[in-house]
């Protein structure tokens, strides 16, 4: 609901001063790809193009130009330079997530919603995409919203909401 991909039975969701449910599908698609980047738990990878072409395809959608110098900048922040030409079944885990990351960095968001961002991973590749979460947030002075059911990760946050059948029940 936060990321304008689902619609709240009641209330409303203001992000950057919009209420995401007032907007038409079109503007909020628009808003979607230039306010908000989004890392899910399945990858969301595009499985027939390289990782290049998933990282820079949000760009494409908004008809914007590749700022290669910056796309290079998360890739080698990222670790994942020597995979620029992999198709993402050529890819572990870790890597994918990495390129879903990059991919969320690539259009310069305020926020980037991460849903479950180390659901699919162990707990090692888990503790490194949560520290690369962390660090891109700083670098590039985004935003992160996660979702997580890991109290472990949670500790991680600055900031912790917990919410039970729709209501905030806590927030430290």
């Amino acid at each position: 609901m936060l990321g304008g991909l689902d619609t709240p039975t009641k209330g409303s969701v203001t992000l950057a001063g919009k209420d995401l449910y007032r907007m038409k599908e079109d503007a909020l698609a628009v808003f979607r790809r230039r306010k908000i980047g989004f890392v899910f738990q399945a990858f969301n990878l595009v499985s027939s193009v390289n990782v290049w072409e998933n990282i820079v395809l949000p760009l494409g959608l908004d008809r914007r130009k590749v700022d290669e110098a910056y796309v290079n900048d998360i890739i080698a922040t990222l670790g994942i330079e020597n995979r620029i030409y992999n198709l993402p079944n050529q890819l572990s885990g870790g890597q994918q997530q990495r390129v879903a990351i990059a991919r969320a960095l690539v259009n310069r968001p305020e926020i980037i919603f991460a849903d479950e961002p180390t659901g699919n991973l162990d707990s090692k590749t888990s503790d490194e995409v949560i520290a690369l979460l962390k660090m891109t947030a700083k670098k590039y002075g985004q935003t992160i919203v996660m979702i997580t059911h890991d109290d472990e990760i949670a500790q991680v946050a600055d900031r912790i909401l917990v919410i039970e059948d729709g209501q905030v029940v806590d927030f430290r």
